[in-house]
């Protein structure tokens, strides 16, 4: 693994760029872990002051530092991405080796199953849940009601790479030394599907936080939880353009674009890291 990153590092531009954008916005949200203020405190600080040497990104019209406001906003919206990642890859795997592997009628329903959740719209079950739920659609349902909706793309392309396992000289062996067919795909097809996995998490990483982002927004999350839409939530509603207060709005908004382009960036890498022809070219191969 760390001769991998060291590769990509050295010879792919765009990982390089991506990991610093990512490690720069991990960093800042890490200090919410130091921070000298509680988030759910209001008018702790003059409201409505512009960045400055004693308030870096200046405070809101609720009377936070918004620099150290951000920090939990940070923490808690990677928090919320990470999760959706880790539990989407766990159905995504499941699925897409046993579908890979077993074949025949099993293959068939887990396919016929996978492609009804790629046609649910996102957005509209998404609503449906927040006003059955109510209060009770906390950060780790959200999380787990995204990872149930995330993971059929990435599942089916891990049925694919597993397809083409289960026919290889390894294989074999394993099946006519007594292995399991449950070793046999975690523990000899796991790891070739791997590369993928790691991929593809950056992608549903950078999928899970735009549509929290987007939910944020518009009031249908918990809109008392610091996170990088709640921030924007707020703004909007003290019609933070409109009385001057730019810095409410800009500073998050670039600074989530930071974020989304260092996830892209890194899902792109290591896509191309997959691809040999792609790797060997970026090494001058």
């Amino acid at each position: 693994m760390f001769h991998i990153i060291r590769d990509l590092l050295r010879f792919n531009r765009e990982f390089a760029i991506g990991v610093a954008f990512l490690g720069l916005i991990v960093v800042y949200s890490l200090l919410s872990f130091v921070s000298p203020i509680d988030p759910d405190i209001q008018f702790m600080e003059f409201p409505d002051l512009p960045p400055s040497g004693e308030y870096w990104f200046g405070t809101n019209s609720r009377g936070q530092d918004l620099f150290w406001q951000l920090t939990f906003a940070f923490r808690n919206t990677l928090g919320f991405g990470i999760m959706v990642a880790a539990f989407s890859r766990v159905i995504s795997i499941t699925v897409g080796l046993v579908s890979g592997y077993v074949g025949g009628a099993v293959d068939r329903v887990l396919m016929v199953i996978n492609d009804v959740f790629v046609t649910l719209p996102l957005l509209p079950v998404l609503l449906v849940f927040f006003f059955v739920l109510g209060d009770s659609l906390n950060t780790i349902n959200l999380a787990l009601l995204m990872a149930c909706l995330g993971w059929p793309f990435d599942a089916r392309l891990i049925r694919s790479i597993t397809l083409g396992l289960r026919h290889r000289e390894f294989t074999r062996h394993a099946m006519f030394s007594g292995m399991s067919p449950l070793k046999i795909m975690f523990e000899e097809h796991l790891p070739y599907v791997m590369p993928v996995v790691f991929a593809t998490a950056m992608a549903n990483m950078l999928w899970a936080i735009g549509v929290e982002v987007t939910l944020a927004v518009l009031g249908f999350t918990n809109i008392n939880l610091a996170t990088v839409g709640t921030t924007i939530y707020w703004a909007n509603n003290h019609s933070a353009m409109i009385v001057g207060v730019w810095w409410w709005i800009v500073i998050p908004v670039v600074l989530v674009v930071m974020l989304f382009i260092g996830l892209y960036l890194l899902a792109v890498s290591l896509n191309e890291y997959i691809d040999p022809r792609s790797r060997l070219r970026r090494m001058g191969g």
